[in-house]
């Protein structure tokens, strides 16, 4: 805890006091929200919160139960339903969470003796589900489809024993907003007989129409067999999903083990989770409203002098490299009223600490300005822009 201390790396956690939105309150203070992932404004939407006000009046709270005893509500069913619709899939099975997905999803694909190509950018769940699974992990690098073609070129004079390979990619890349190269991904698995897996969390909302993700983006459907996703951000709720062929879904509902020792979805989270689907479905008002508003503070940003990466999305890292440097931007961002956290290791590598600006479509063009005026005054005093 001292060494944390001492590189400025210890986590601190803010209180929030207020719904999740646009504006939240925060230890007393009013700050505009920039680092959620409440991309389409969700989170305390009117509509859904009465859906699941109206589930509980009706169903309760907990569910009681795992899925395979006693736990299978009504409404899980048609959530599961209302998403393989929404998502174009033959299937769809809902887990507690995003991560809980991808942890329930790789190790019951594949096992000791199998081989995952793994983009070396992969989130956290995506690695610790590929330990559990015992089968062997090879990392290829980030977003280049050449390297894993020439990996998998090498697998296969080193073996011919494997029973199973498994593509895994990121859709949206969470810290540096790029999007995986799915085209090239699907060509791959076809060509060397591997499954493909993408995790669309940052993805699902947001890219696509009607913000249905990125094998709707790419119009790959059918050519995707596992899409893992995530209710816990641009839906505004709780919870995962897997998508894909009916037979991968089947067999996850037998051997995922999350789904089968651990407590269903509660049932207002379900009901959420089914309201934001309907409106989704109803317009693609909001996810408009997001890419409107990402275009607009992206290209302020570039002409104000900040290094941006190479974000593609509504992702927006503003990289500054040392951990203390991107603590103390935060500090006075939030001081002038803008809420946005540093991201620093473990999360990233030491040396490109970050602010991860996350747009939202509930944010309005003033609070894009103010944001984008601070950002400016606090660049220039810490000598980030000149």
């Amino acid at each position: 805890m001292q060494n944390l201390r001492e590189k400025s790396l210890l986590i601190n956690f803010r209180e929030i006091e207020s719904p999740m939105g646009a504006n939240l309150v925060i230890d007393g203070k009013s700050v505009l929200n920039f680092c959620s992932n409440n991309y389409l404004g969700l989170a305390n939407h009117p509509k859904i919160k009465l859906a699941a006000k109206n589930a509980i009046d009706k169903f309760g709270v907990g569910p009681g139960a795992v899925r395979t005893i006693a736990g299978t509500n009504s409404l899980h069913n048609d959530l599961e339903k209302a998403l393989a619709k929404f998502k174009k899939a033959e299937d769809v099975i809902i887990f507690q969470s995003g991560f809980m997905a991808n942890l329930a999803t790789i190790p019951a694909l594949v096992g000791e003796g199998d081989i995952i190509f793994s983009d070396e950018l992969n989130h956290a769940s995506i690695i610790d589900a590929c330990r559990l699974s015992k089968a062997e992990v090879i990392r290829y690098h980030h977003l280049d489809t050449s390297d894993l073609e020439e990996k998998f070129i090498q697998t296969k004079k080193q073996s011919n024993e494997v029973t199973k390979k498994l593509i895994i990619s990121d859709g949206v890349f969470s810290m540096d907003g790029d999007i995986a190269p799915l085209p090239e991904l699907t060509k791959l698995a076809e060509e060397y007989s591997a499954l493909l897996m993408v995790d669309d969390a940052h993805g699902e909302g947001v890219l696509g129409g009607k913000g249905r993700g990125i094998t709707d983006h790419f119009n790959l459907h059918g050519k995707v067999d596992v899409e893992v996703g995530t209710m816990s951000k641009a839906f505004g709720v709780v919870g995962g999903m897997v998508a894909g062929r009916k037979l991968i879904i089947d067999w996850l509902r037998q051997k995922a083990r999350p789904f089968l020792f651990s407590s269903a979805m509660t049932i207002p989270d379900t009901a959420a989770c089914l309201e934001a689907v309907k409106i989704l479905e109803a317009s693609d008002e909001l996810v408009k409203k997001l890419w409107e508003n990402t275009y607009y503070f992206k290209n302020a940003m570039t002409r104000l002098g900040f290094d941006i990466g190479n974000s593609q999305t509504p992702i927006v890292p503003v990289m500054l490299g040392e951990a203390k440097l991107a603590k103390e931007f935060s500090k006075l961002l939030f001081d002038s009223g803008i809420f946005a956290t540093a991201i620093t290791y473990p999360t990233v590598p030491l040396e490109k600490a970050r602010i991860r600006v996350m747009i939202s479509a509930s944010h309005t063009k003033d609070n894009l300005d103010k944001a984008l005026k601070s950002f400016k005054r606090v660049g220039f005093l810490l000598n980030v822009i000149t």
